[in-house]
């Protein structure tokens, strides 16, 4: 392992050591922490398994408007709140429990839960650089846990594509642990799923990997839907919400498109139900492209493309011809792609009270996503990815609902529709069994933008 790894891993994980500076001369506080290169105050909380509340306040320099944490600042280390005064030793390391391979588990809902993290925590490449954000996303949710009375010990790997899985399962804190996250490469599914099921560990798939294991497997929780999935259940909402209106079709002569398979399995599903609609053309001529809109139904209008410059030049086509009828009622139905849009569009998606299914929303608007992106700044000195989803936010979303299930209702908890009621940030979650096997994803949203220049979400 190179050194500028080394050091990029020392950083992202929990469990490394730490030096104190005795404190015997001030018994009010546990000790003293010499801040190292690139730590945080995030990471020098979970350390000392303290908030970062009460950090700032033993330390009331970091309440001064623009404080940064620098090498070698000294820091005070309160007692844990409850905690009476203890000698403290000269370093602090995480070690795996004495139970770690027993297979029968006292219950998760009396003790800290102990987590496992096996992705790519790297800063080689991108999957590794997604990943930490992913986890540090985790961590967020583990401190914010913590304040709800869940502690969670947490134990991180770097799963990285070329490494030996099998070598990171020798490690005796991963047989100890309650639930897994990963891994992200399906090469390395047939070792966790057997050792998931052999340490009975709840194993969480975060993204999209080919796991055939998930039939048979009861241990593990696919959060990544397919698009055959995603689509299917998509029709089925659609036939739901939209069944009183007349349906436009509208080819945008993009022959790069991939959303034929969700057009053609929804023209299908109409024609099955006898339910009449139309099909037209960005090139059509302006009589018979309106000759394709219902004048006493109200319309929904479905692209067979998700690319940005089809939906403007529709969206053009669409401005005309209410210039000319203004009585036609029009309601756009579009893709997840949309969402990368707004900037451009989204005065035509209020306009046309558009509908975008998905199975995240990212609102930057909302209290929550700000709070989210600033304790990502304080703690990590850096914004988050410009990506869709946000990968922090993914893995704070993640990683809450499952561990606030396990605390609540321990090894029985599947995630099923009503068993905990989160409201995610921005990735919704809800399983249902597949087969014999484990528990799969099946949320969905609607994201709806209002004429009234409101943005709701519909869950399903």
């Amino acid at each position: 392992m190179n050194r500028l790894l080394r050091y990029f891993l020392l950083f992202v994980t929990l469990f490394v050591a730490v030096g104190i500076v005795s404190a015997q001369e001030n018994e009010s506080f546990r000790g003293f922490h010499k801040v190292k290169r690139k730590e945080t105050i995030f990471g020098i909380s979970h350390m000392y398994e303290i908030s970062i509340e009460d950090l700032i306040q033993a330390n009331p320099e970091m309440k001064e408007p623009g404080y940064e944490l620098k090498k070698g600042t000294i820091l005070k280390i309160p007692f844990p709140k409850g905690k009476a005064a203890t000698n403290v030793s000269s370093t602090a390391t995480s070690t795996a429990p004495e139970s770690a391979s027993r297979t029968v588990r006292d219950d998760v809902r009396g003790r800290a839960i102990r987590l496992g993290v096996m992705l790519p925590l790297h800063d080689i490449n991108g999957d590794g650089r997604r990943m930490v954000e992913y986890y540090r996303g985790v961590l967020m949710a583990c401190d914010s846990l913590k304040k709800l009375g869940i502690s969670v010990d947490v134990n991180a790997w770097n799963a990285s594509e070329d490494c030996d899985i099998n070598q990171i399962l020798e490690d005796k804190a991963a047989a100890a642990c309650d639930m897994i996250i990963g891994p992200l490469y399906s090469k390395q599914m047939d070792a966790l799923s057997a050792f998931a099921s052999r340490h009975d560990i709840r194993l969480v798939i975060p993204f999209s990997i080919n796991a055939p294991q998930l039939a048979t497997n009861s241990h593990i929780f696919q959060i990544w839907q397919s698009p055959t999935d995603v689509n299917e259940t998509t029709i089925s909402h659609f036939l739901e919400r939209f069944k009183n209106y007349h349906p436009v079709f509208i080819d945008c002569n993009d022959s790069t498109s991939k959303k034929g398979i969700f057009t053609f399995g929804l023209r299908r599903q109409l024609e099955q139900r006898g339910i009449q609609y139309s099909v037209t053309n960005l090139k059509s001529g302006e009589d018979n492209f309106t000759k394709s809109f219902s004048s006493s139904q109200q319309n929904v209008v479905i692209l067979n493309t998700g690319r940005s410059p089809e939906l403007g030049v529709a969206f053009s086509k669409i401005n005309g011809m209410k210039v000319n009828h203004p009585e036609l009622e029009i309601t756009m139905f579009g893709y997840t792609d949309w969402l990368m849009y707004t900037r451009a569009h989204l005065e035509n998606f209020y306009k046309y009270n558009t509908y975008i299914p998905s199975v995240f929303y990212f609102n930057a608007l909302s209290p929550a996503t700000q709070r989210l992106q600033q304790k990502y700044r304080w703690n990590f000195h850096a914004d988050m990815q410009n990506s869709l989803p946000r990968f922090a936010i993914t893995g704070f979303d993640q990683a809450y609902f499952f561990l606030r299930g396990l605390h609540k209702y321990g090894k029985t908890f599947t995630g099923a529709a009503g068993m905990l009621g989160y409201p995610p940030v921005q990735t919704p979650l809800q399983f249902e069994r597949y087969g014999n096997g484990g528990m799969r994803n099946k949320a969905l949203l609607f994201i709806h933008y209002r004429p009234d220049h409101i943005v709701e979400t519909i869950k399903f």
